[in-house]
């Protein structure tokens, strides 16, 4: 079984990203990837690990019903997924994203002082989300 948690790490955004301050993605119709990892995450921080985003984000936008859950997350995991360094809250719109002791995420708008703690915080691992763009 793969996974994409991460534990005591904060992931910076993105060298290229655009936003210079935390932006919410746009509201649309179709929910973007996106807009539900940023519904998932701000709205109850710490309350989720960076699987249990990821396979529901990956569940909502392809209409997993909650009695195939189960059977979907040891089909989706048997194989690895992109963790939430690809996610575009950290590509494009300015979120950095932390991963306590117990792998669970929280974000931070780029331009805030609780981004900078954590982005000088020796402590915890470090990494960025994935450029955009090829250098």
């Amino acid at each position: 079984m793969h996974t994409t948690n991460y534990v005591d790490t904060f992931i910076e955004a993105a060298e290229d990203c655009p936003a210079v301050s935390g932006e919410e993605p746009p509201r649309t119709a179709s929910p973007t990837i996106a807009g539900l990892h940023y519904e998932l995450i701000a709205a109850n921080p710490y309350a989720r690990t960076s699987d249990e985003i990821i396979f529901e984000t990956y569940a909502r936008r392809a209409g997993i019903e909650e009695a195939d859950r189960e059977a979907a997350w040891i089909a989706f995991f048997s194989k690895g997924q992109p963790c939430l360094r690809s996610s575009p809250l950290g590509k494009r719109y300015g979120w950095g994203t932390h991963h306590d002791g117990n792998g669970r995420v929280a974000v931070y708008p780029i331009d805030s002082d609780e981004y900078n703690r954590l982005a000088a915080d020796p402590t915890l691992a470090h990494t960025r989300a994935m450029r955009s763009r090829r250098r």
